[in-house]
């Protein structure tokens, strides 16, 4: 593993991991804390769950709608997951973002981020991982989003994941999501929201100016 960060909006990172592992959670957190980084929305042919917004969540599309995001080119990656719905990175959103010189993130699957690998190698890859085997299957079932036959299906997919840990570059445990979060941002060079308060209250009628933030 490497601990080199980089510049924000120089390159692109790739956040991924196994189903239930809290993926979501961790870069939603982080957009709080820093809403200029700019998270790619990822296309899906699988169906909303409870509280998912499209557009917001995810774009839900037709199995024929990401036929023709293929078939033009549209999508920087994509990926069958759990054998049976297909997930993609649509291409022009990540390309604007990264023009306008933004700090671009992606919470894709493992097969998108092995495309993403060949495709950009300057990024940098990301592995949320769970403090345990027990404890992903644990969080999987509490979700209640899917079926027994559904749950088996991720799991199988899950252990592929996880034996495939060693391609990325860091690896964070999601033991404790403020942590987590924490780490991440480390690693996107970002500067904590703490450190920025310090620095007003030090000098409250200056305007606090962080080089490694984007000017954006």
């Amino acid at each position: 593993m490497t601990d080199a960060t980089f510049q924000v909006g120089s390159r692109v990172t790739v956040v991924s991991g196994p189903t239930a592992v809290g993926k979501g959670t961790v870069v939603g957190h982080l957009l709080e804390k820093h809403p200029e980084v700019w998270l790619s929305i990822s296309a899906t042919t699988r169906a909303p769950r409870p509280g998912e917004v499209d557009g917001q969540h995810y774009h839900f599309v037709s199995n024929a709608e990401f036929d023709r995001l293929l078939d033009s080119d549209g999508l920087l990656e994509w990926a069958l997951v759990h054998g049976t719905d297909r997930y993609g990175t649509p291409r022009a959103p990540v390309e604007a973002a990264l023009a306008a010189g933004h700090c671009v993130l992606l919470e894709i699957e493992l097969q998108g981020a092995r495309q993403v690998r060949r495709t950009m190698p300057d990024a940098q890859f990301v592995f949320i991982a769970p403090p345990s085997w027990d404890e992903l299957v644990r969080r999987l079932e509490y979700r209640g989003t899917e079926t027994a036959s559904q749950r088996e299906r991720r799991l199988l997919t899950a252990r592929a994941e996880m034996a495939a840990k060693a391609e990325f570059d860091h690896i964070l445990v999601n033991d404790d999501v403020d942590r987590a979060v924490a780490e991440l941002i480390s690693l996107l060079g970002l500067c904590p929201p703490a450190q920025v308060q310090a620095r007003e209250q030090a000098a409250p009628d200056a305007r606090v100016v962080d080089e490694n933030l984007p000017s954006t």
